[in-house]
């Protein structure tokens, strides 16, 4: 009886990571509307990481791991005095942009925030410009990092489009670890054969489980799992600039790879296909879609999925705030995705939990008329039972329209409508919001709300001069692309 001899036959990278690779070796951006828009990604990403900093749980993460360490070079963390090696300020930074689910955000079969990648380019951006300058070479500047911004959005949001992570179990975080290697390997000079191979190590690394998103174990891992994913993928170009060989098949090596591993075996479309056709769809060839289109979080410190109900309640708060202990039901109507990822009952166990949860969301602007990372705290939660009352009385029911249109690509809606209804057999109106203020069809309205939250985030940390000349120059395109980042990265240090 003759035994199975595999052949070893080293085959060619996965074309997948070839796709990306050389997108992000060879593809030029010429849209000045993705351009504006990640100038625009910027302010707002580095503002969520400010506002961050006025948060305990989130600032005793931050800092070297070992106390005194002293970093030539090393890369700054906006708002703090740290000076770190790039893969853990690559760490801190996502972190920080992350904590409060402020940042931006993209919806499609799969959901992410592709601004987390900020913390891998950033980093990685800071330390080279510093050491250029230090040899005698010219930095990078500004407009490096917006173009490396455009690329990882393209990267994790065209991914996300038709691939969805979270139906096998999988943490969207995978997609910002790819991405960021990506552009890191990029901005640290590597070759084709180099940045395959970080790619490669990306994918054939295991994944995060969503296990920390979802009740009964939501918790705060959820805020810096993306700071992980980005000092992840910085540490995997070093390894690759090392000479470390790549992993050619990480994707799609029969039982071994990706596909088998942790996609196909458990994603029943792909798992009726030939080995050889389980893979990846693009929906798109890569450009700079993702950014163009990209979602901003600009009232609410809430989970994407919610931000329409938190706008429905925010209208509805006049007519219900002097008849609460009056309501005898409250309706949410909304899509299926916000149903399997954020409705939820019972007790709730701590601000992460809180902020992933639609009724929660809902509750807090009904009653008070806005939604801050304030409310999320375990001391309001536990000095206002009201809120858990009206989540109670709270029904969510899907719209099959509002989840057609939230997977159409023509319009991608994220529509939530609340309705209140009283004991007395009165109800108010059904108000329905489809489009949130940071959608793409609100741009124009939501600009110069975009830029107010930027100035109050920045109010938090510095002093008004400041503020007000870090404001200045992000509103000068051709300045602020032509400001080396060291430079920067000084005006966020503190």
């Amino acid at each position: 009886m003759s035994a199975t001899v595999e052949a070893n036959v080293r085959p060619d990278y996965d074309a997948e990571l070839q796709k990306i690779a050389d997108y992000v070796l060879d593809y030029r951006i010429d849209s000045d509307e993705a351009w504006d828009t990640a100038r625009l990604c910027l302010m707002d990403t580095l503002g969520c990481g400010l506002l961050a900093l006025r948060f305990p749980e989130c600032t005793k993460h931050l800092g070297p791991l070992v106390e005194g360490t002293m970093v030539p070079h090393g890369s700054r963390v906006p708002g703090t005095p740290y000076r770190l090696d790039p893969v853990k300020a690559a760490w801190d930074i996502g972190c920080i942009v992350r904590w409060l689910d402020y940042n931006d955000t993209w919806l499609a079969a799969e959901w992410g925030h592709p601004s987390d990648n900020l913390g891998a380019i950033l980093a990685i951006a800071d330390h080279l410009s510093q050491r250029r300058v230090a040899q005698g070479e010219a930095p990078l500047t500004m407009r490096d990092v917006l173009e490396a911004m455009i690329m990882a959005h393209e990267i994790q949001g065209v991914l996300a489009l038709d691939n969805s992570f979270n139906r096998v179990g999988l943490d969207h975080v995978v997609l910002v670890k790819v991405a960021s290697t990506a552009v890191a390997a990029k901005l640290m000079g590597a070759s084709r054969e180099q940045l395959l191979s970080a790619l490669s190590h990306a994918w054939v690394d295991g994944q995060s489980l969503r296990t920390y998103r979802h009740a009964p174990n939501a918790g705060s891992r959820k805020s810096w799992a993306a700071g992980d994913a980005t000092s992840r993928a910085v540490r995997l170009v070093d390894i690759a600039l090392r000479g470390e060989m790549g992993v050619p098949g990480a994707l799609s090596a029969p039982q071994w790879g990706f596909y088998d591993v942790l996609f196909s075996h458990t994603n029943r479309d792909l798992a009726t296909k030939p080995e050889g056709e389980r893979k990846f769809i693009f929906q798109r060839d890569l450009g700079s879609y993702v950014m163009e289109n990209i979602l901003f979080k600009l009232s609410f410190p809430a989970e994407f999925h919610a931000q329409t109900a938190c706008e429905a309640a925010v209208t509805l708060h006049p007519q219900v705030k002097e008849r609460l202990d009056e309501i005898e039901r409250i309706v949410v109507t909304t899509h299926e995705s916000a149903i399997r990822i954020i409705s939820k009952e019972g007790d709730l166990a701590n601000p992460a939990d809180r902020d992933h949860c639609l009724q929660y969301m809902t509750a807090v602007p009904l009653i008070f008329g806005e939604l801050t990372a304030e409310h999320y705290e375990d001391d309001f939660h536990a000095a206002h039972p009201l809120i858990d009352e009206l989540r109670s009385r709270m029904e969510v029911v899907e719209e099959p329209r509002y989840t057609r249109d939230y997977l159409d690509p023509e319009k991608r809606s994220i529509a939530n409508a609340v309705q209140v209804f009283f004991t007395d057999g009165s109800a108010t109106d059904a108000v329905a919001v489809e489009y949130p203020i940071g959608h793409r069809r609100r741009r124009d309205e939501g600009v110069p709300v975009l830029i107010d939250k930027f100035r109050r985030n920045l109010a938090t940390r510095f002093p008004a001069a400041r503020c007000e000349a870090i404001l200045s120059l992000c509103q000068d395109r051709a300045g602020l692309e032509a400001m080396p980042v060291h430079r920067f990265m000084d005006r966020f240090a503190m």
